[in-house]
């Protein structure tokens, strides 16, 4: 589930991008972005949780290194390529 509204988030961030550039209005662009990013932390917290009520320790030794990475890269990507268009709107 994480990987889809990950996958949504960037999509919509790029929609932000490309509105921005074709001076559009992108405010909810960004605004489903952001929030599918945070949606996507949710649930990977939640996978992680049920592992640890399952006690599968060895799925969150095997996922929890890399994928925490991937979401902590993608998170600030997120944050960055959405706050472009702010700054290119108050210039």
């Amino acid at each position: 589930m994480w990987i889809i509204l990950g996958l949504g988030a960037i999509i919509f961030a790029i929609l932000n991008v490309i509105w921005c550039i074709q001076n559009k209005e992108t405010k909810w662009f960004g605004y489903v972005s952001l929030s599918l990013t945070l949606l996507t932390l949710c649930t990977f917290y939640t996978d992680a949780t049920m592992r640890v009520v399952n006690e599968d320790w060895v799925g969150l030794m095997d996922t929890m290194p890399i994928i925490s990475k991937v979401l902590w890269i993608c998170t600030l990507a997120s944050i960055l390529i959405n706050s472009m268009t702010l700054l290119k709107r108050t210039k």
